[in-house]
């Protein structure tokens, strides 16, 4: 789970007489910046993310042990294990100008750009454990949703296919859903099998032999790009969020994406980060030492909590990342990437359409919203069945349970 970033106020929507949201104040620069985003990871002694390993030891199990699963009973019926290795020399540096929030970052950050010395490319190797080669094949989807999910995180998974995950969700237009996964600490053979289970059944599953950490949410990520640019290149729009969200994916699509429309290209948008500086305290999670990342501030990034871009940046962020020192913060990562390629994110049409902390629940906030974060699955299920019978009124709905609740209190 991610910690609530700090200095954020939970009411953020307030409906007006036609259905919409308003925005109800403006963050000044005094108020405290919420920090990147967090996963807690509860009883693990976590690596530290940057002690540099030869050989991705720390981030790879297939260091230590080739074939992990090949004993599992099923593997035969998921795709053979690949190796992934794409190489990509870096190339010259240039001044990024233009680029809002950058100033300096990239000229003054060579060591981001170079995880091995200079001249020498970065490397990908981690092999599909499962792969689904076939998603999109015959197909013509629209979105696809990239859901970063713990592997026992069976509950969460099952009620996202039932609400937002849905991919049958929105009349006439396809929708692909894929949770990725890495592996667990300790190889817990039982729950791998039982992976395997699921994704015969569902075939929503990608996994590859990282270890399932907070500090490789950034190679879990890069994974999904690298899926994406592998296996639906031609698709028009991704979303990456996270397991514990509430995903409003019939506004996201209608109300953001609009299919009727052009598909956009170099497109990203998300709730978006400006202006904020590292963290320089050593006892802090999000410790960002200076000699890995020395500018005093990051690019613009969008929180990871859930942002949105056009399908042609997948293999172009992949790539670019291959030149790029990673860092754990993934979401300050990707928003270096864009750096690195001159894309600025945009912001979206509301700025409190994406909610990297949890807004307290209406029919008519949500059916205004596209993310809200911190979701139980008997939570999520709950709500969203709520949303879906009362979409049409959502805030005449609303409006009539606040005034029942106003009546029920002045007669106690």
């Amino acid at each position: 789970m991610r910690a609530e970033p700090r200095g954020e106020r939970r009411e953020q929507h307030v409906c007006t007489d036609s259905g919409g949201p308003r925005r109800p104040w403006t963050r000044t620069e005094s108020k405290p910046a919420p920090l990147p985003r967090v996963r807690h990871e509860r009883g693990r002694n976590l690596p530290n993310p940057n002690k540099q390993e030869d050989d991705d030891q720390r981030t790879s199990v297939t260091a230590t042990k080739k074939e992990p699963f090949s004993h599992i009973a099923g593997r035969q019926q998921h795709a053979p294990v690949e190796k992934t290795t794409l190489l990509l020399c870096e190339d010259e540096l240039d001044q990024q100008e233009g680029v809002t929030g950058l100033e300096n970052t990239l000229s003054t950050n060579g060591s981001v750009y170079n995880e091995k010395g200079a001249g020498r490319p970065n490397k990908y190797h981690f092999k599909y454990v499962i792969n689904e080669r076939e998603k999109c094949k015959g197909k013509s989807p629209f979105l696809i949703l990239l859901i970063a999910a713990e592997p026992g995180q069976v509950e969460a998974r099952q009620a996202i296919r039932q609400t937002w995950g849905n991919e049958s969700l929105v009349p006439g237009l396809q929708m692909v859903r894929i949770f990725l996964l890495g592996v667990t600490m300790k190889l817990n053979h039982y729950l791998q099998r039982a992976i395997m289970e699921e994704s015969r059944q569902h075939h929503d599953i990608v996994q590859q032999e990282y270890l399932d950490t907070y500090y490789n949410l950034t190679i879990k990520t890069l994974m999904g790009m690298n899926w994406v640019a592998s296996y639906c290149p031609h698709i028009p729009y991704v979303m990456k969020t996270d397991s514990d969200m509430f995903v409003n994916t019939e506004y996201l699509i209608h109300k953001l994406l609009r299919p009727e429309q052009p598909h956009r290209h170099n497109y990203f948008t998300g709730y978006l980060m400006r202006g904020y500086a590292p963290n320089r305290n050593k006892d802090s999670k999000w410790y960002m030492p200076p000699d890995l990342y020395p500018s005093e501030r990051y690019p613009v990034f969008c929180s990871g909590t859930g942002y949105v871009f056009s399908g042609d940046l997948a293999d172009k962020i992949f790539k670019v990342s291959l030149s790029i020192r990673r860092l754990h913060l993934e979401d300050v990562y990707v928003g270096i990437c864009l750096a690195k390629l001159r894309i600025d994110p945009v912001p979206p049409p509301n700025e409190f359409v994406f909610n990297h902390w949890r807004v307290s629940y209406s029919s008519c906030k949500y059916s205004h919203l596209i993310t809200s974060h911190q979701f139980q699955p008997s939570e999520l299920i709950k709500y969203w069945n709520h949303l879906q019978q009362n979409k049409l009124n959502a805030c005449v709905t609303a409006a009539k349970e606040k005034a029942g609740r106003y009546r029920h209190r002045k007669l106690h």
